[in-house]
């Protein structure tokens, strides 16, 4: 009889310790899911400097417009893009914020950078 009644007190310990484990759990999976975030914000401020100084360097002040429409609708807003014509290349910089879902963690941006070689047919040859 003894045994059963030692039963009864701990039928519910597992639940209260998964209870507790929960929060834990979650933290984690968000960290998974900013991380992957983070990752595909790089990804887009990537392309959008590499496809705006290819453009730049083909049309002279279309690489703002080109750099922009590469990336997601949603991150447009915040993104800022810088074009500067050192000698005979295009070097453009596209500076994107990353948004937090921990909490916690604050903002940062990512920032990349890409160079073209300057292909205007009308601009200045070396």
């Amino acid at each position: 009889m003894d045994r059963y009644r030692h039963r009864r007190r701990d039928r519910g310990q597992a639940t209260l310790e998964y209870l507790a484990f929960i929060p834990i759990l979650l933290l984690v999976a968000l960290c998974g899911i900013q991380l992957g975030w983070a990752a595909y914000v790089t990804q887009q401020a990537q392309t959008a400097a590499r496809t705006a100084a290819r453009v730049e360097a083909r049309k002279p002040g279309a690489g703002d417009a080109a750099g922009r429409a590469a990336i997601k609708e949603s991150l447009r807003p915040g993104a800022e893009i810088d074009i500067a014509k050192p000698g005979d290349a295009v070097t453009v910089t596209v500076t994107l914020p990353v948004r937090s879902i921990v909490p916690g963690v604050g903002n940062q941006s990512v920032r990349r950078t890409a160079t073209m070689p300057n292909d205007d047919p009308e601009g200045p040859r070396p």
